[in-house]
Order: structure tokens, then C-alpha cells, then sequence
């Protein structure tokens, strides 16, 4: 199948087309920075799209089967105009869908939201039930509704990948595995919270899976992406043994969370970063369950295990060190 990915210089993307590329696929990424791996150099065509015509020209040139839109801002930040700040999640994706109603050989297209359309806690009543706690997750919102309101010719589903890990995630990498390695990542006693998980790998088969399987089975649907629900900690601990040999220390919660309150006054007042601060300390301690369990009920259960997932991303750290 003839490929067309959206940001697949980033994280997500850069293992996405290593699967692909595996699978015999034909893979094309338009994106404004080059591949993460230069062995993807093959299949990078720079194009910005917030750039409607020029996007819509690669679209012709290439004439995809299938799109899979992985662009876009995906930090958190505070403030501002949520058209402003992301707006390649807004004006990018209306850019992209108006693409795709233009080429008639597209067949499929997966659209990336994000869980974070619901705040953790919000048990949604259906696909359209928002409660987004982040601009970010306002973008999404928006970006999912224009998904809807498009008249896509094609079979169209979209995607709400839970937290995804494993090579080449530089943040992950320069932050959270440095402080383990060094020792220097705690975790707080108490109620230990579950979350949803993905190994990149994994999600890059069920990216392909959706691209392959019955139309009728994930046309207009929204399929939360990833492994399932495992303990934060469960999680910490695979990679703090991979890591150091020993899993990582346990510290009262009330500690950590005044080191917490200690780290958003210090950023207030230097404009610095601190390693501990009031979001992170609530990622490391609010349940965030998604219905995981019809993407793996159709698409079938993960290939690849936690254990297995941890090695490959630990190998790829020592051969990748970093700064």
C-alpha cells in the first residue's frame, strides 16, 4: 500500500515507518524536519502543513492509498489562545482533510487526536462527550470535530493514542531515563495509580492493522491506540531494573508533593525548569483509564511484550546516549 504520514520525523512516526517500510509498504513522510533516523532519509519529502497549496500539491504528486496524520504540537502548555498556540492541530489538520477530500486515491485516513480530550477521571458517554483539561487537548477537540464535519470520501477513524513509549523518544530519554540512571527518579507511597501504555512498536502495527482490516469495522470510529492499563510503578520499575539492577525508591507522597509546590514557585520566579512540579506530580498519581479494551478486543492483543519493549528501548538508549 502506498503510504502518506504527516510528522513522521517525530517519535511516533520515526517507528511507524520503520514498521511499515518492514511490511513492504510504500512510505512517503511529509514533515518540516528531517527523520530522527537518517536511514529514513529514502522517504522524507519536507512540506509544512499549515502550507495548504503546497500540501495539497504533494498530495497529487504522490497519490497515496492511505494517510496517516501524526502532525502536530504536542506539549503542554498554559495560556493563551488555543487557535494560536496550536495551531498546527487546528489549521494543519483542516489543511490535511481538505487534502484528502481532494485526492481521489485515498482509500483510508487516520486522524491523531489524543486521550486528553477527556481529563483524567471523565468517563466519556460516547465518542463526542469532551472534557479536555489542557490546550492541547482543546486542539484535539476541535481537530476531531473537523474530522466529522469534513465529508471525507474515504474510510476515515480516529485515533487516541494513550502514553507512548520506546525509541527514539528524546524527551523520555534526556529526562526521565538520565534521572534513573543516575538514581535520581523517585516515586511517591500510596495509592499506586494505573494508566494506559504503548509501545511504539505495537502501535505502529495497530496504525497498519487499522489501514488493513474491514472497512466497516473502523470506518467513523474513534479507537483509543495502545497495549492497556498497567501500574505507573509496575511500568518505572521495568526500566529502573533494566537500567540500574534495582527498581526505584519509594518516598511519602505528602514529600513529594510539597517538592512539587516548591517546583512551580521556582518556575514562577526564574523562568527555569525544576524537576518536580504540580502536573507531573498528578501524572504520577491520578488514575487516567481509557477503553482500551475494544482496540485490543478488534485488532488483537500487543505483539510485543513490556519486557521486551523495555530491552529494545534500553538497547536503543545505549546506542543512542544522547548530550
Amino acid at each position: 500500500m502506498k503510504i502518506l504520514i504527516t510528522g513522521g520525523s517525530g517519535f511516533i512516526g520515526t517507528t511507524l515507518v520503520e514498521v511499515l517500510l518492514a511490511r513492504g509498504h510504500e512510505v512517503f513522510n511529509l514533515d518540516v524536519t528531517s527523520p530522527l533516523d537518517t536511514r529514513q532519509a529514502g522517504q522524507f519529502i519536507r512540506c509544512d502543513i499549515m502550507d495548504a497549496t503546497a500540501l495539497s500539491r504533494r498530495f497529487q504528486e504522490l497519490q497515496p492509498q492511505a494517510v496517516i496524520h501524526l502532525a502536530a504540537r504536542a506539549d503542554v502548555t498554559e495560556g493563551g489562545s488555543v487557535e494560536v498556540a496550536y495551531a498546527v492541530n487546528i489549521t494543519g489538520t483542516r489543511n490535511l482533510l481538505a487534502a484528502v477530500k481532494a485526492t481521489r486515491s485515498v482509500e483510508r485516513a487516520i486522524i491523531t487526536s489524543t486521550q486528553y480530550v477527556c481529563r483524567p477521571g471523565h468517563t466519556p458517554a460516547n465518542d463526542e462527550d469532551f472534557n479536555p483539561h489542557t490546550l492541547y487537548g482543546e486542539s484535539k477537540v476541535v481537530a476531531e470535530r473537523a474530522t466529522r464535519a469534513a465529508g471525507l470520501p474515504c474510510v476515515w477513524t480516529i485515533i487516541r493514542p494513550t502514553t507512548v513509549w520506546g525509541p527514539w523518544h528524546l524527551r523520555y530519554r534526556d529526562t526521565l531515563f538520565r534521572m534513573m540512571r543516575r538514581g535520581l527518579y523517585v516515586h511517591p507511597s500510596g495509592h499506586q495509580c494505573v494508566q494506559g501504555f504503548g509501545y511504539a512498536k505495537n502501535v505502529a502495527h495497530q496504525l497498519e492493522s487499522i489501514l488493513l482490516i474491514e472497512a466497516a469495522k473502523v470506518h467513523q470510529q474513534v479507537l483509543y491506540i495502545g497495549d492497556g492499563h498497567i501500574r505507573l510503578l509496575d511500568w518505572v520499575n521495568a526500566f529502573s531494573r533494566a537500567l540500574r539492577g534495582r527498581e526505584v525508591v519509594i518516598v511519602p507522597r505528602l514529600l513529594l508533593q510539597a517538592g512539587a509546590r516548591f517546583g512551580d514557585v521556582f518556575q514562577a520566579v526564574t523562568g527555569r525548569g525544576f524537576p518536580l512540579y504540580s502536573a507531573r506530580f498528578r501524572n504520577m498519581t491520578d488514575d487516567y483509564v481509557v477503553p482500551t479494551d475494544r482496540t485490543l478486543a478488534l485488532l488483537g492483543p500487543p505483539l510485543i511484550s513490556l519486557e521486551e519493549g523495555v530491552r529494545e528501548t534500553v538497547a536503543w538508549l545505549q546506542a543512542h546516549p544522547g548530550g
